[in-house]
């Protein structure tokens, strides 16, 4: 039987120079969950109009779970406009306030996260009081609490990022994402000390940070494991971080070895770089295949 896996977050279109892609973080996450042959559920919301419409006829088509993403009248669907002017680091204009920032705790909601095996969240959802506090009750609930530290300024609060990470059970970051939260604790920037400390610090199962072409390192309580890079012809890095989450977890739940769950986690992160957007199907042959040609 297949852990039932929970996301929370933001759903939205990224608005590119080519047009407009389905994104945000927590989605991309779900949707590539749903690739690798899970059956994520994903806590949201759209607005009553055109991109709302199109954003969940985009997920049904793609037979994605929909049943708790939510509707509302008030507020429009989300975009982010995105800069690609570096293709390595993008940058990111997000409009606020849209429907996501208004998640309700619903009965339902609740009765999903008690149910779910892992229930993954991130930070951006939080920039607003009525969906922190849907996450903040749903956390009470979760299990197996993922924490995907996804800072976009100037949407970043100090006091609630530590309590999510005190939250957690299984944080990710980036390079970059880890100097800013280990600078607020003035630990200087040396990858394995700051994952020690975040570590030690929020009492955490694991530690995963992503290097970007350098591949990836995780600390658990056997020590460190790392995974070198894939080099690929980049075309964006949108959904990379998203997809390497995805795969990891898929493959760490499902009982793979974490250098296992790495090597997979690293060679779909670049894959997926390869794209355009920021969910392409990667089917496990690709994969495999990639892998091999790789080695």
């Amino acid at each position: 039987m297949k852990p039932k896996i929970t996301v929370f977050g933001e759903m939205l279109w990224d608005m590119l120079p080519s047009g407009k892609q389905p994104g945000g973080a927590p989605m991309n996450v779900a949707i590539h969950l749903k690739n690798f042959g899970m059956n994520p559920a994903f806590i949201s919301r759209v607005g009553d109009d055109d991109l709302g419409v199109e954003l969940m006829e985009y997920l049904t088509n793609q037979e994605f779970n929909t049943d708790y993403i939510q509707t509302g009248i008030t507020h429009l669907t989300g975009i982010v406009k995105v800069n690609l002017t570096d293709k390595t680091e993008v940058t990111y204009k997000i409009v606020q306030p849209v429907a996501w920032d208004y998640i309700q705790t619903t009965p339902e909601n609740i009765l999903l996260v008690k149910d779910s095996d892992v229930f993954v969240f991130g930070t951006l959802s939080v920039r607003s009081e009525q969906s922190r506090n849907a996450l903040f009750e749903l956390l009470n609930e979760a299990k197996l609490k993922v924490f995907d530290v996804n800072i976009r300024p100037p949407h970043l609060d100090r006091a609630t990022t530590e309590f999510l990470l005190q939250q957690a059970d299984i944080v990710k970051v980036n390079e970059q994402e880890l100097n800013t939260v280990c600078g607020w604790f003035g630990i200087q920037p040396e990858v394995e000390t700051q994952m020690k400390f975040l570590y030690e610090r929020f009492h955490l199962k694991l530690v995963c940070v992503t290097l970007g072409a350098d591949g990836a390192v995780v600390l658990s309580g056997n020590g460190f494991h790392r995974q070198g890079g894939y080099v690929v012809e980049v075309q964006d890095t949108i959904g990379s971080g998203d997809s390497f989450l995805a795969m990891f977890l898929k493959e760490y739940i499902s009982g793979s070895s974490i250098p296992q769950a790495l090597q997979k986690a690293c060679a779909v992160g670049a894959l997926v770089a390869s794209y355009s957007g920021a969910t392409p199907k990667i089917s496990e042959a690709e994969l495999d295949q990639f892998i091999t040609i790789k080695q």
